[in-house]
């Protein structure tokens, strides 16, 4: 199933609850389903996880104002992807070139762990982002966006596994390739550096080629 991003969605019961509360303990917060960002027909689509509680969730952006997006952006303005090299807020003016942001989840979920049956439901929202999508690279960031993006090609995990640097190949010519999530967990206990990381968007570059 494929569907435009709903701004209003309320389909998962639980995050719909979380939000809600959400809204009382953090009246400033944007606190509703975070949209993609990026021109809808960029050739880089990076998909991540969910909208993190003090990041996406308070300003609306993805990975905009948490630890997560400090590397994100970073690695993304080295390679061209970015009209600046860090996000703080949905209105900073930084700009995507040629890259758009996507997650698996839209509404930022209880100690950041949504259900199986959520990333479910919210799949149609990351089809249509696909769909849309200039043919090029996809960036999985972690195991459940890799399987999600598969999930809404209808393509089989077990054809597709999922590993840090791993590069596929998919039926529409598209690549997919997997990293690790930019997490500060990550991140801190060096699961992922920053050189592993730019080895990833460095690939995805070479395959666009220069901007």
């Amino acid at each position: 199933m494929v569907r435009p991003f709903d701004p209003g969605c309320s389909a998962c019961p639980r995050l719909a609850a979380f939000l809600a509360s959400q809204r009382l303990v953090l009246p400033s917060y944007h606190n509703a389903p975070v949209p993609a960002f990026g021109p809808a027909d960029a050739r880089l689509l990076v998909v991540g996880l969910a909208p993190g509680l003090h990041g996406a969730n308070r300003t609306a952006r993805p990975f905009t104002g948490d630890h997560a997006g400090i590397l994100l952006y970073r690695t993304l303005y080295d390679h061209g992807f970015a009209s600046a090299p860090g996000s703080e807020h949905a209105a900073d003016g930084l700009r995507l070139i040629d890259a758009r942001i996507s997650n698996a989840v839209r509404c930022v979920p209880p100690q950041n762990k949504p259900e199986s049956a959520e990333v479910r439901r919210c799949n149609a929202y990351l089809a249509h982002d696909l769909a849309t999508q200039g043919r090029g690279v996809v960036i999985a960031l972690g195991t459940i966006a890799h399987q999600a993006v598969l999930d809404a090609l209808s393509l089989r995990r077990s054809v597709f596994a999922f590993a840090h640097g791993a590069c596929h190949r998919l039926p529409d010519g598209r690549l997919l390739m997997d990293s690790y999530h930019c997490s500060r967990y990550n991140t801190s206990t060096r699961r992922l550096t920053p050189q592993m990381f730019a080895a990833v968007f460095a690939a995805a570059r070479a395959h666009l080629g220069p901007v």
